[in-house]
Formats: structure tokens, C-alpha cells, sequence
């Protein structure tokens, strides 16, 4: 009997050293996600499945496409384990192998998709990027829409900017997010400031940050001034800094001195906010950002030239222009080599 167990054991450990990754059902698969801040989650979908809905903070590309290596490549760390998974299975496992010739450390979802949400798991149809802090953990940043986003931290959930409909892309709050920790509130504009949103997403132990205006138009709120600072948690701190038009015929839709960005540091990780905003001087004063969201959208906001000259100042790790509308963001990377330039949908 155990000259058996012996046979079948190195008969598995032949099978996993052929193939060069682990299958993982379900549960271990959701259970490495979520303790090993290091994992890289890759959807090896069509786009169009990936946009239906996906795990997060999956990173999408194609297994069908010619240059599928070539691609993973450029988004994927081989220092870092990668976990794998498509709709059935099936593909994600070829993936794997192919990942797995690479140099990467690889595991399949067993089942793919189809047992994840079988299982009742969740998923969402946002994209989400992870981050990790200076103690490791990870930082989940949803991006939502325009200026809507989500970070998720030691399970707390910080809102900022959060709008239920804007134009035909609607965000039901109550349903997709659970209650947050937190709201930020950058300034009182239609496309920042909805009372329903901030409703929606508000329980008993909600804490909303904001401008006095805003604050105002409420009846409550902790109202941040330009330079105020509040610590959120012991390893939360939140710093309001300036956003405001500087062009000539612009000036009254961010007036000085009334809206804020944001500076989150989250156990070292330094978050940048911009909210609405032109590159100001008082960006110099921004230092040691690790990702930083910039607005894109003259006359509003920036013009794609007064970005690249913001993110130069403010010298990001990460860079990820939101609030553009149809403003032509192709341009970026190319104006900022060695920045890592990411292009979402957050028009």
C-alpha cells in the first residue's frame, strides 16, 4: 500500500514538473489572492468577456492574441507569482504552461470563471489595480468612472468622488460597494458631488472628508481646507492640497483657494488625488508620489502637454490620467519615457 502512495506521489510531482504550474480549486486559489500581497491575477479572456465582469484586481490579456508572451511580459513581474484563469479553464491552462517555459511561477484556476462565480465569489466589471504598501499589504484601487474611485485597504473602504450617473454610465453604489469607511469629496461639481451616491454609500460609522462648500450644501462633514491634514487610521493619513484653474477665460471653474486634491498615504503608500485641476506650482510640494491620478480634460482641468509637464514635477512610480473625457491620451507615454504611463477607462 504505501510502495502505492509512493508511485501515485511521484506521479503527481511529474505531472506538476511537466506541466510547471498548480492547478488550485476555488477556494485555495481565492485564499492565495487574498494572503499573498505579492500575486500578479492575470484574465486570460477576450476583452469583451473581461469587460462582462472579472475577478479583481485581474490584469487582462488575451490568450488568443499573436503576441500573447510578449504582452503578458510587459505587465507581468517574474519575481512575482502569477495566478491564471479564464472561463473554463481550458485556455488558462495552456496560458500557464506557456507562462510557466517563461520563468514564471504559475497557478491555474481549476474551473476557471464559471466555478468562481459557481462558488458565489466576487467579481466586478471595474478595473482594479493593486499596489503594495512599504509593510506589504495590499492597496486595491477600483477605477470606477471619471473621477470615481475605490482603494480598499485592511478591509476599509475609502470612496472618492463618488457619482451614480454620469452621462449613460451608471454606478449603483448600494449594490456593487459595501458601505464605506471613508469619503472624500474633492469639490461641490455635478460630475464630483452627488448627494445620492454619497447616501447610497453611507452607514453608521461613515466619516465624510470634503471642502467647506460641500460641507456646507450637506449640513455635515469634516471640511479640509487647503493644507489641512487628518489622520483617517494610525497608518491612514489624508493631506487636502490645491486644485485650481490657472488659464486666462478658465479661472472661474476652479477658483483658488476652494477645491481640493488629495494626498493619501497609506503605511507609506503615497496616493495623489489631483481632483480638478491645471499644473500648478504648488505641485512641487507634492513629493515622493507612488500613483498619481491626473485630470485631462481643458478647459476644465489639463491639457495633455500640461499633464506631461505635472507629472514631471510630481515624478509618480505610477501615473493614470482620469477624468479625460475624449481628449486624446495616446501621446503620454511616449512623453514620458520611463514613467509607467497607465491608460484606463476613466473617461
Amino acid at each position: 500500500m504505501k510502495r502505492i502512495l509512493f508511485v501515485m506521489g511521484l506521479s503527481l510531482l511529474s505531472l506538476f514538473s511537466c506541466k510547471g504550474y498548480e492547478n488550485l480549486g476555488v477556494d485555495a486559489f481565492e485564499k492565495k489572492l487574498s494572503e499573498d500581497g505579492t500575486v500578479q491575477l492575470l484574465d486570460v479572456r477576450t476583452a469583451e468577456e473581461f469587460a462582462a465582469g472579472h475577478i479583481a484586481p485581474a490584469i487582462n490579456v488575451d490568450w488568443f492574441s499573436p503576441d500573447f508572451i510578449q504582452e503578458a511580459e510587459a505587465v507581468l513581474d517574474k519575481q512575482r507569482p502569477v495566478l491564471v484563469y479564464c472561463r473554463s479553464g481550458r485556455r488558462s491552462a495552456a496560458a500557464a504552461g506557456k507562462l510557466a517555459k517563461a520563468g514564471y511561477s504559475v497557478c491555474n484556476l481549476t474551473g476557471g470563471y464559471l466555478a468562481w462565480t459557481e462558488a458565489g465569489k466576487p467579481v466586478t466589471r471595474y478595473e482594479v489595480e493593486r499596489f503594495l504598501t512599504a509593510g506589504g499589504a495590499p492597496v486595491e484601487i477600483t477605477l470606477i468612472k471619471h473621477g470615481s474611485l475605490e482603494i480598499r485597504y485592511q478591509g476599509l473602504s475609502i470612496q472618492v468622488d463618488p457619482v451614480s450617473k454620469l452621462g449613460d454610465r451608471v454606478t449603483d453604489y448600494a449594490a456593487a460597494f459595501p458601505k464605506a469607511d471613508f469619503i472624500l469629496v474633492t469639490h461641490e461639481h455635478f460630475d464630483h458631488f452627488d448627494k445620492d451616491a454619497i447616501a447610497a454609500l453611507t452607514g453608521p460609522k461613515t466619516r465624510l472628508m470634503t471642502n467647506a462648500r460641500c460641507a456646507e450644501m450637506l449640513g455635515y462633514g469634516t471640511a479640509l481646507a487647503n493644507g489641512d491634514a487628518a489622520d483617517l487610521t494610525a497608518d491612514i493619513r489624508l493631506e487636502a492640497v490645491p486644485a485650481y484653474n490657472t488659464t486666462e477665460g478658465h479661472l472661474q471653474f476652479h477658483p483658488k483657494g476652494r477645491d481640493n486634491g488629495f494626498v493619501l498615504t497609506i503605511d507609506g503608500l503615497r496616493i495623489y488625488i489631483a481632483g480638478d485641476t491645471e499644473d500648478i506650482p504648488e505641485m512641487a510640494d507634492i513629493r515622493d508620489i507612488d500613483v498619481a491620478f491626473l485630470p485631462v480634460n481643458q478647459p476644465y482641468t489639463m491639457t495633455p502637454e500640461q499633464c506631461v509637464r505635472a507629472a514631471k514635477v510630481l515624478s509618480p512610480k505610477v501615473l493614470i490620467p482620469y477624468h479625460y473625457g475624449e481628449t486624446d491620451l495616446s501621446g503620454l507615454p511616449a512623453a514620458l519615457p520611463g514613467m509607467d504611463v497607465r491608460i484606463r477607462q476613466m473617461q
